[in-house]
């Protein structure tokens, strides 16, 4: 083992320990594998490190006869005894070692290309191990969802987070792939809160005086707005207003920024919303609007990560490096229906447009973003990776009745792009209200609803 890796080894039972208290310690599981390269610079990787712990003083579940294993040649001749009869079967309970599962080869079917992807035998060892038939199984830093998926195919109930986009978006596919049971998707927590909690700005109105300076707006004295999230440009008549990085900027903060524009000191031409976070139907919000005195753009979402210390600011300042962008939206056609008999009828959901956010916001190449600017001016709808729809949306929680995504052929042969339009066979309703959820390449959801009358 190298010192970096003993280091890290110690370090995270460290943590472990800490976390579940080490009177709850049971194992320490060495994965070993054969694949993998060899090194001349140190000795070659072979092995993962699985801690076990029990969850509380009480019983726990241990099921080892779950994952009999294999027995080598030598462990089968000792099992014979004097006179050449097996005393034991092929199989043996397994030890603190496990070596009987490779972790993937370039060439597996199961990979995803996501780094830290484990097999699945290693996971179902797990999982069959330490839970039972409707037991619930989660998974904290899921990445390419193998817990999930595997929990799945084992009859067992799963929970599964990760704070990376394609993760998320990894995940969901890999479950439709493998046709998993009805599961919820949802964004819990908040990025930026997380990030303004740890930064050196102790309150929102002094981050919004960054902000506000970095748009090259003048804010206002506390005086006339204690919360310090409104400032003006001096050119004209212009009034800016900076939501908060733990709420999510929806309707009722672009029509309290109308109300400001009207009345706040006399009135102005203009309001500018800038939003960190944004509900997922915000581009419906704004056309429903229909507001040309209203303009919404996004704060970067890696401006807390560039703003750690003051010499970061003043940097910003002077280099005028940051950008504010456009939302990103989705539009659907008008929906078709017609009725088939008195029980069914169908309904047609078609992509009309997406409207990305600027790729100047995105972290990519001088190149990369002229080939996407490309792409927004000739096909924009190329740039979705995911969509899918609830055709009796209840306003709440979205239930995806059918969905396409990039790489899959069922629909059309098209690998590289989602189909544009679906028909659905329904229970015929009265009215319903239709919502279509979509993801871009970058991991950026963009929700619409529509309402269908008969």
């Amino acid at each position: 083992m190298s010192t970096l890796t003993g280091m890290l080894v110690i370090m995270l039972r460290f943590l472990w320990i800490n976390i579940f208290g080490k009177d709850l310690f049971i194992n320490q599981i060495i994965w070993n594998y054969a694949t993998g390269g060899a090194s001349k610079e140190f000795y070659a990787r072979k092995h993962d490190v699985i801690f076990y712990y029990r969850m509380s003083n009480s019983k726990y579940i241990f099921n080892p006869a779950e994952v009999k294993e294999q027995r080598t040649e030598k462990s089968l001749k000792r099992a014979l005894n004097p006179q050449g009869a097996r005393i034991h079967d092929m199989l043996k309970l397994p030890t603190d070692v496990w070596n009987d599962v490779n972790a993937l080869n370039p060439m597996e079917n199961e990979r995803l290309g996501y780094g830290t992807q484990k097999p699945e035998r290693l996971i179902s060892k797990v999982i069959l191990a330490s839970s039972n038939q409707g037991d619930i199984v989660a998974d904290f830093f899921a990445g390419s969802g193998t817990t999930g998926a595997v929990a799945e195919k084992l009859g067992r109930r799963w929970i599964m987070s990760d704070i990376g986009k394609p993760a998320c978006m990894i995940m969901r596919k890999r479950l439709i792939d493998q046709d998993a049971n009805p599961f919820l998707y949802q964004s819990v927590g908040d990025y930026q809160k997380e990030q303004f909690e740890q930064s050196e700005f102790k309150r929102i109105s002094d981050l919004a005086h960054v902000v506000l300076s970095l748009y090259s707006a003048m804010p206002f004295n506390k005086q006339e707005v204690p919360r310090g999230n409104l400032g003006y440009i001096r050119q004209g008549r212009t009034l800016v207003y900076v939501d908060s990085p733990s709420k999510l900027t929806g309707l009722n903060t672009l029509r309290k920024a109308q109300t400001l524009r009207g009345s706040f000191m006399g009135g102005w031409d203009k309001v500018i919303v800038l939003g960190w976070n944004f509900v997922t139907n915000i581009g419906q919000e704004i056309m429903t609007l229909n507001d040309p005195k209203l303009e919404v753009l996004v704060i970067p979402p890696d401006l807390l990560d560039r703003l750690k210390t003051k010499t970061s600011y003043q940097n910003l300042i002077k280099s005028g490096d940051i950008r504010f962008s456009s939302l990103q939206y989705l539009t659907i056609k008008p929906i078709l229906r017609k009725q088939l008999d008195d029980e069914q009828e169908d309904i047609t959901v078609e992509l009309d447009n997406y409207v990305l956010l600027s790729p100047d916001a995105l972290p990519l190449s001088d190149d990369d973003k002229k080939k996407v600017q490309d792409i927004i001016a000739n096909d924009p709808l190329s740039l979705i990776e995911y969509w899918s729809i609830d055709p009796d949306y209840d306003g709440e929680v979205f239930r995806s009745k059918w969905q396409d995504y990039r790489g899959n052929v069922e629909s059309d042969n098209d690998p590289y792009r989602v189909v544009k339009q679906t028909r659905l066979i329904l229970p015929l309703k009265p009215n319903r209200k239709v919502c279509v959820k979509a993801v871009d390449v970058f991991g950026f959801e963009s929700a619409v609803t529509a309402e269908v009358k008969g």
